[in-house]
């Protein structure tokens, strides 16, 4: 992408904001005067380098460079993007902004990661306060798509259009809110959650590890895909959300909950939480815990990819975005040279492909071809379209080559020679490469056929001239090693 991001304030957050714009391929500036900020830093990239390149099945452009300077003015210059991530201190934060509109042009935004201040709050007697929209993320901020993107009235619609834009081509979900309430809206349902556990806590009703079981193994894998009102939607039966509000509506009036009370932290309920807390996950250092809290996200919101449905349409949405950048192309038509195998998959290891070696496993070979083939089709013009109207292929052999490993984060890149093409055949041979190594080798043999009739039979006139353009170009290649070969045992 080749732009340059600023990020004031290295911690948690700010480090999750790093993270995310370079490995989205922008160049990132860091200020931060705590001296561990580029360990601290660079232990979150690390992590985010083994968990978001596996998230979609597309590869992230190359890495962007992270860099430390000495002062905000420094690290600001130039950037088409400043995220500010100090403490909650509005004070603080107001002398942060005076120093960045000092420095920054005319066209930067100026995005706040503050979970409770209000934006006219940090715009108040700043210069150009147009400028600065809040941008509140989750954390991950690597992984999470979320982002609150609170504006006021003296946010004009060009800048506002234009922060959707950049925080949508870094794979996050801009949640617009036009009115700016103290909190937002998502830290408001977790305050309220929050406050509830906590008197649960005090009252003896529950342990920290009880109340995060109820969540975890409940409502919480339901709030993951469809969020409060689906889910009761849902919950209404086939009557709907209004049957659901008569039903259940009268509880609101019951003392269910002590949500508009807070029990005060005492040194005996902070000792009590801290040691239940210690007692359910002490055993594991905060990077372990980081690290696993990193692969179920993974796991759950590449779930979610393959129905297309919440977290996942997203990841979905900004693999289109990247896609293009990577050389993948949607018909053949687009593609400069078909003397060469086509380019059918550009991606990174997922964590979730490896086995109990280490290393990517059988099984995700032939998913990764499969996708790699279902590339090749949709270039053809066997897409969805084409496959809702009653015409695909089915694969009827298939020969995989294991020839080398591949590990967590690998870059494999897949490309597509067509050995035959004509009438209801289709012979593909696919070569993974990590670089230039060679790791394995797929033979794909797929017939087309009727989803009506279940049979065999010559696909659409549109679909087979573009098999037989690639295939009469790809006849002058020599034939690729191990085709045509069957299991051989070495003695």
């Amino acid at each position: 992408m080749g732009q340059v991001a600023a990020i004031i304030g290295g911690g948690v957050i700010g480090g999750g904001w790093a993270a995310r714009f370079a490995l989205n391929g922008w160049a990132v500036r860091v200020f931060d005067p705590d001296p561990e900020a580029s360990r601290k830093i660079g232990e979150v990239l690390e992590n985010a380098r083994r968990s978001l390149p596996g998230l979609g099945n597309v590869a992230l452009p190359q890495e962007g460079v992270i860099s430390f300077h000495p002062t905000v003015a420094e690290a600001v210059a130039g950037a088409a993007w400043v995220q500010e991530s100090v403490p909650e201190r509005l004070e603080s934060k107001q002398k942060v902004y005076a120093e960045i509109m000092a420095h920054v042009g005319d066209e930067t935004i100026v995005g706040s990661s503050t979970s409770g201040y209000k934006p006219s709050e940090l715009q108040a007697g700043q210069p150009r306060a147009e400028q600065i929209v809040v941008t509140h993320p989750f954390n991950p901020v690597y992984l999470l798509p979320l982002v609150e993107l609170v504006t006021t009235p003296i946010n004009h619609d060009v800048l506002i259009a234009r922060a959707k834009d950049i925080l949508t081509t870094l794979g996050m979900f801009p949640l617009h809110l036009k009115h700016e309430i103290d909190a937002h809206v998502a830290d408001r349902f977790l305050e309220a959650v929050w406050r509830e556990a906590l008197w649960l806590v005090k009252d003896g009703i529950a342990t920290t590890e009880e109340i995060d079981n109820a969540i975890r193994y409940g409502f919480g894998l339901r709030w993951a895909q469809m969020g409060l009102f689906e889910t009761y939607r849902i919950a209404g039966g086939e009557a709907g959300m209004r049957h659901f509000i008569s039903q259940f509506g009268p509880a609101l009036q019951w003392p269910w909950t002590k949500l508009m009370d807070v029990p005060e932290l005492t040194d005996e309920l902070i000792d009590m939480i801290a040691e239940q807390s210690d007692a359910q996950s002490g055993h594991y250092s905060i990077r372990e815990l980081e690290r696993i809290r990193d692969a179920n996200l993974v796991s759950k919101i590449r779930g979610l990819y393959r129905t297309d449905w919440g977290a996942g349409a997203i990841q979905r949405k900004h693999d289109r975005v990247i896609e293009t950048a990577a050389g993948l192309k949607r018909h053949v038509d687009e593609l400069d040279d078909l003397s060469q195998p086509v380019l059918t998959a550009h991606r990174a290891v997922p964590l979730e492909w490896l086995d109990y070696n280490g290393h990517m496993t059988e099984s995700r070979y032939l998913e990764a071809f499969a996708d790699a083939t279902d590339r090749f089709m949709l270039m053809i013009g066997c897409d969805e379209q084409y496959i809702a109207h009653g015409g695909s292929y089915f694969t009827a052999e298939t020969h995989i080559r294991h020839i080398d490993e591949a590990h967590a984060g690998a870059i494999i890149i897949i490309r597509t020679q067509v050995l035959q093409g004509e009438g209801k055949k289709m012979h593909l041979f696919h070569e993974m490469r990590e670089g230039t190594r060679l790791v394995a080798t797929g033979e794909h043999f797929l017939l087309h056929v009727s989803l009506e009739s279940r049979r065999s039979e010559p696909p659409a006139p549109h679909v087979e001239a573009a098999l037989i353009k690639v295939a009469e170009a790809h006849a002058a290649l020599p034939r690729p090693e191990g085709a045509g070969q069957s299991i051989g045992a070495k003695t």
